[in-house]
């Protein structure tokens, strides 16, 4: 039975569902990272929010770590890069507190606009000073999104509510997707030149760190009004804080902090200025909501395979799951036999997926091929890391749909382009389950794959069939099945021969020695 922790407060219900998927559970929340790394060593999953910091060394103890699940959106807690080698899948939930967190920012933003927490300290204190807290109107008013996908766009929607024009820089929005949702896509230049607020919406990546620096910042229009609910090291703290003393910055509202907890920033003595302590998910709702979801996608990936909402392998429904898996074991045959046969640099990979196959979820396919065929080259490599570990290593992978076939109603195709040259490798699915070779090295054989096999190229001349059940039966190893397929009469022709047990060394030298034969090479799968 697998085993999962939760080790970050969780809504009782997510124990609830793991435990009616048939999985062991345990809560540990506020485990020392000490007493982390001791214990983590028996679980498959770890449910986590944001104060378990999932580091590689949680990551090497974790020998048994299937899937990290964070309940929310963040996951700078987590090494993504080392659970990626590892294979373990890191999953989020990206849309449970997508809403919570744009009303947490429009909040802010009126808040900021009408200086209401700081009326609110002055009429506590027993002032009465309406002349001092003049506002802002928004309507009308230009808000800037840095950033606009999920939250980003939420927060479009509610400010065009409110009656603001709506300009936004994400590289990774469309000029459809901004027509669809009412917003302008602009460049970042322009943005911070024409908006009176801004809004940021986007992770903290090397390419967004510090996205609003002190340069951008000074290039604001005067009387600018800043909103961070996003990410911490979005914006120079330190650059603006002084521009908010010297007035260009009307006022500043942010949840998120370089540091966090954030004990001391020059910005909480400024009076225009908001802070809140990271409570952009922090509603009911949205607790409830991502600690349920977390939960499910953990249990499905745990129970059934199922993949959503993975951040280093690509998503596969409940529904996909079933219908892949045979596809999965054809992959990683076709794979692992690629891998086998290749003694030389590989250069390039094509995976062509043509009839029924070119029309499902191939992409999970795709990765498992590459593991198979990478693992005999390094005993690190998994389906998650395998992208990866071929990118590193210069290998060009190209993915190939077609439609149309004429002999297979399915069939996947591996070609591998090494330093001696290009080979190819065919496989199918009998009766929709039973994975099949079917074509290789330009030459027609239909082969099922065993644990043991042997596979042996030579020219097609008389006596190489008898030669070589001969050497088998005097080594002892009983032959359960036996494919022959070649290109012509005296041509190139192949065997696929299944064994009962590993072929020794010994015995591969003497198939190697009998006339005509080209190449043998011992398979396992």
């Amino acid at each position: 039975m697998a085993k999962v922790l939760i080790a970050d407060a969780l809504s009782d219900a997510a124990a609830g569902i793991f435990e009616e998927r048939g999985l062991e559970v345990d809560v540990a929340v506020g485990l020392s990272k000490e007493a982390l790394l001791e214990r983590i060593a028996g679980y498959d999953g770890l449910a986590i929010r944001s104060a378990t910091k999932v580091t590689s060394e949680v990551i090497e103890r974790a020998s048994n770590l299937k899937v990290v699940g964070r309940a929310g959106i963040g996951v700078d807690n987590v090494d993504i890069d080392a659970a990626t080698a590892a294979g373990v899948v890191v999953m989020n939930t990206p849309f449970g507190n997508s809403v919570t967190t744009a009303e947490h920012a429009i909040g802010m933003m009126m808040a900021l606009a009408r200086q209401l927490p700081a009326a609110d300290r002055s009429t506590r204190a027993g002032k009465w000073e309406k002349s001092r807290f003049l506002g802002t109107e928004i309507t009308g008013k230009v808000l800037g999104l840095i950033g606009c996908g999920n939250i980003g766009s939420i927060v479009a929607d509610r400010a065009q509510g409110l009656k603001m024009r709506v300009i936004a820089f994400d590289p990774f929005l469309s000029a459809e997707r901004a027509r669809d949702i009412g917003v302008e896509k602009v460049e970042l230049e322009q943005l911070v030149e024409r908006a009176d607020f801004i809004s940021l919406h986007t992770p903290l990546t090397e390419q967004t760190r510090n996205i609003l620096s002190a340069e951008r910042l000074a290039h604001t229009r005067r009387g600018v009004r800043i909103v961070n609910c996003a990410r911490g090291g979005l914006v120079d703290e330190a650059a603006l804080a002084r521009l908010v003393e010297e007035g260009h910055v009307a006022g500043a509202a942010l949840d998120v902090f370089v540091e966090e907890p954030a004990r001391s920033s020059p910005l909480f003595a400024l009076e225009n200025v908001i802070v809140t302590p990271h409570l952009g998910a922090a509603t009911a709702e949205a607790q409830e909501k991502v600690a349920l979801q977390v939960a499910e996608q953990m249990s499905d990936y745990l129970v059934s395979g199922a993949i959503v909402n993975a951040l280093n392998m690509p998503s596969v429904t409940a529904e996909e799951a079933p219908r892949l898996r045979p596809y999965m074991r054809l992959a990683d045959q076709l794979g692992a036999f690629a891998g086998q046969l290749t003694e030389t640099g590989l250069t390039g990979v094509t995976v062509t997926y043509a009839g029924h196959v070119a029309a499902l979820n191939h992409r999970p396919l795709t990765q498992i091929i590459l593991k198979g065929l990478l693992s005999p080259l390094m005993a690190s490599v998994n389906m998650v890391n395998a992208p990866a570990v071929a990118r590193s290593r210069n290998i060009e992978v190209t993915v190939v749909e077609r439609a149309d076939l004429d002999a297979y109603q399915t069939l996947i195709c591996v070609a591998v382009q090494t330093e001696r040259g290009r080979r190819e490798l065919h496989g199918t699915l009998f009766q929709d389950a039973e994975p099949r070779i079917v074509h290789m090295r330009g030459i027609d054989i239909e082969a099922r794959l065993a644990p043991h096999m042997l596979y042996v190229r030579n020219r097609d001349k008389p006596g190489f069939v008898g030669g070589l059940g001969r050497i088998l039966g005097d080594a002892n190893i009983n032959i359960g099945t036996f494919q022959l397929g070649r290109e012509a009469a005296g041509g190139e022709a192949i065997a696929l021969v299944e064994v009962d047990a590993e072929v020794p060394p010994a015995v591969i030298d003497q198939i190697l020695a009998l006339p005509n034969v080209l190449q043998v090479k011992r398979l396992a799968f």
